[in-house]
């Protein structure tokens, strides 16, 4: 590499590094970062991927929607997944060099700005402390570790190296969340006294994860990385020390979303887990967890329920938050979304009025939606809920659909913040506060009694 070419990247990323410290502000429209397939500009982000397995590519492809972003390595132990994630690269031009082992890519690729991290859970930790170690901001996906200890690491990374990292809680950066919370919830108090929380998320069963025979890992290779078997590889999620089953998988998500609405972090939770399906030589995590947290917040006590089944799907995955003045039913998925009072007596026009009003001060992203509705219109999505005489009340549904992959909003506000445009919507510090909640749960499962926690336990 000649000296020319080396300073040219150094100028670049300093450049973006710099720009991090001129402030936050509002986040960067991605048609100003635009950029023509195949054609560098100077601001460009150039990103790795370290782990290119379903959920890897699933962001990766996620990101190739981005105007501005430039994958320049992927890195997976799997040839497989390497030759998949490298054809689509390669479909959008994007040149781009391949490897097994992180450390080499790390120590090789000396033009790279950040990396996104999409491997088990117990790699996070190595990998994203490297990573910042490398000068890279990174944005690393749910749960940071299935241990507090390599989450705690991560955090006291990122503030020593000074680089950003985002946690991959995607419903932080989702604008019908966002408008919920900041509109719905704080300013318009649309619910009144929010006394009880209760959510899940249920999925039907699956069968193992296979893997076509040639494509399958000798023995010393799997060692190496931490895998007994390719089965254990391919189902790491089920295999307690790699990942932290179904309430770590599944619920992390949505117990985020209760810290965050709720402005805390609970007092205590006590849960209960067992297996009810599934072979415990190939599940040793439980496929069915509920647990209950208690909450004290600035409006009162709270309960929260939660629970993720593994085989049963019934009502799929919702969050509802319950106030003496109404029920907030939110989600990933636009048609379990609604808000209804709790009196059947309510002015069904004044609800629609205040919740016309917030929407029209909506996010950015959704005003030009939001604008085309009257107060008519909104009227349209008042039904009644389906309960007999004399308790049917107007309920209404939130029609704020987004145009975009669920994880596009939370990468953009990465990619935004590493150009100074935005501050983090879930920075390390937050997503270590989320991983202490969900953690605990799977602690009092095996204690099999009530936990509390310490003030102390939520930060670094």
């Amino acid at each position: 590499m000649s000296n020319q070419k080396i300073k040219k990247g150094i100028d670049r990323r300093g450049f973006l590094r710099s720009t991090v410290a001129a402030g936050a502000g509002l986040a960067l429209s991605p048609t100003l970062l635009g950029q023509v397939a195949g054609r560098k500009k100077d601001d460009d982000i150039n990103v790795t991927l370290i782990g290119a397995g379903e959920q890897g590519r699933t962001l990766m492809m996620t990101c190739l929607k981005v105007p501005g972003i430039r994958f320049k390595a992927v890195c997976d132990i799997r040839p497989y997944n390497l030759k998949y994630a490298s054809k689509r690269l390669k479909a959008y031009r994007h040149q781009h060099n391949v490897y097994e082992d992180y450390k080499e890519m790390l120590d090789r690729e000396k033009d790279l700005d950040a990396a996104i991290i999409a491997t088990p859970d117990f790699w996070h930790a190595e990998q994203t402390i490297s990573s910042l170690e490398a000068g890279l901001h990174v944005y690393c996906e749910k749960e940071m570790s299935n241990t507090l200890e390599a989450a705690k690491r991560m955090v006291k990374a990122a503030k020593r190296t000074g680089r950003m990292l985002q946690i991959g809680h995607q419903r932080r950066s989702n604008p019908r969340y966002i408008l919920c919370y900041e509109k719905l919830l704080k300013e318009a108090k649309l619910l009144g006294q929010i006394t009880a929380v209760n959510g899940q998320w249920n999925r039907g069963v699956s069968p193992a994860r296979g893997w076509p025979k040639e494509t399958g890992l000798d023995t010393t290779t799997l060692n190496k990385y931490g895998y007994e078997s390719m089965a254990q590889l391919r189902n790491w999620r089920w295999y307690k020390g790699l990942g932290g089953g179904p309430i770590v998988d599944l619920g992390s998500h949505q117990i985020d979303v209760y810290n965050w609405f709720l402005d805390a972090t609970p007092k205590s939770v006590i849960a209960s887990g067992r297996t009810n399906y599934y072979d415990t030589d190939t599940h040793q995590w439980y496929d069915t967890v509920m647990a209950i947290y208690q909450y004290e917040t600035s409006q009162g006590p709270v309960s929260a329920y939660y629970q993720t089944l593994t085989a049963n799907s019934s009502d799929g995955y919702f969050e509802k938050f319950m106030g003496d003045q109404g029920t907030l039913k939110i989600s990933e998925s636009v048609e379990r979304c609604a808000v209804y009072p709790e009196s059947r007596d309510i002015d069904a026009a004044t609800w629609l009025k205040c919740i016309q009003k917030n929407y029209l001060t909506a996010p950015e992203e959704i005003m030009e939606v939001i604008n085309k509705l009257t107060l008519s219109q909104l009227a349209r999505y008042l039904i009644v809920d389906q309960t007999p005489p004399p308790v049917h009340r107007p309920r209404f549904k939130l029609p704020i659909a987004m145009d975009k992959p669920v994880h596009q909003p939370n990468l953009e506000n990465f990619f935004d913040a590493i150009h100074g445009k935005a501050k983090l919507n879930c920075p390390a510090d937050i997503g270590y506060e989320t991983a202490v909640t969900v953690l605990k749960v799977n602690e009092a499962v095996e204690a099999g009694r009530r936990l509390d926690f310490n003030p102390e336990e939520f930060t670094v």
